[in-house]
């Protein structure tokens, strides 16, 4: 069964979608850049309502220093950490150390060779993720819209699940899991009517789309 994440959640409204239609994982973003960007006190304020629940929360954080990662224990306590940024895998473990939550290293991929650098972290992290690569010059690592070729993860083995992101939508996420084979897939932009700007109904639309892979 694939599972899904909903990433860049700001209101509760959003964040009951995702989690009324069934999404594993929510994501709340925290790097200045992003349109998504929020406070952890206003994060931990939205994901109040989850503490009890199955669906694991994640704090999406780009090069992050140990100041956030404090703070974002101290108020949010995500189940997980995302970095998205030029983190080493002794950098990662660290921070796993550190926080005591789970970590996800994500990857900008534009070519298999991109793909291969996730061995190095594949057994340390609870979940590699394969994002599109931006545009050149854009500011934002991920949560752009575009996306790569997605059969460039077909045969892929990894140590625990893995996430396919970059590019997907309701009408697209069953092509996209049937050419990756990727049991988990993440959605940002694809859900939202503008920068930011998450629909509930696109929510449930990309959820449901998922459930029927």
């Amino acid at each position: 069964m694939t599972r899904a994440k909903i990433c860049g959640l700001s209101t509760p409204e959003t964040l009951a979608a995702a989690v009324n239609g069934g999404a594993a994982f929510v994501g709340f973003v925290f790097f200045a850049k992003s349109p998504r960007n929020l406070t952890p006190e206003a994060a931990a304020r939205l994901a109040a309502a989850l503490r009890q629940g199955p669906v694991k929360t994640v704090a999406v954080t780009v090069d992050p220093d140990d100041a956030l990662i404090d703070r974002l224990m101290a108020t949010l306590k995500p189940d997980l950490i995302q970095v998205h940024g030029r983190e080493t895998p002794a950098r990662v473990r660290e921070i796993g150390a550190r926080s005591g939550a789970g970590m996800i290293k994500a990857f900008s991929v534009s070519s298999a060779s991109d793909v291969d650098k996730a061995a190095a972290f594949d057994g340390v992290v609870e979940h590699l993720m394969f994002d599109a690569r931006p545009v050149e010059g854009s500011v934002l690592p991920g949560g752009t819209g575009a996306r790569f070729d997605w059969s460039l993860l077909e045969g892929r083995r990894f140590s625990r699940p893995h996430f396919l992101a970059g590019g997907l939508d309701p009408w697209n996420v069953a092509e996209a899991v049937k050419a990756s084979a990727a049991p988990l897939v993440d959605v940002s932009s694809g859900v939202e009517r503008g920068p930011g700007l998450k629909d509930p109904a696109l929510i449930t639309a990309f959820l449901d789309a998922v459930k029927r892979v």
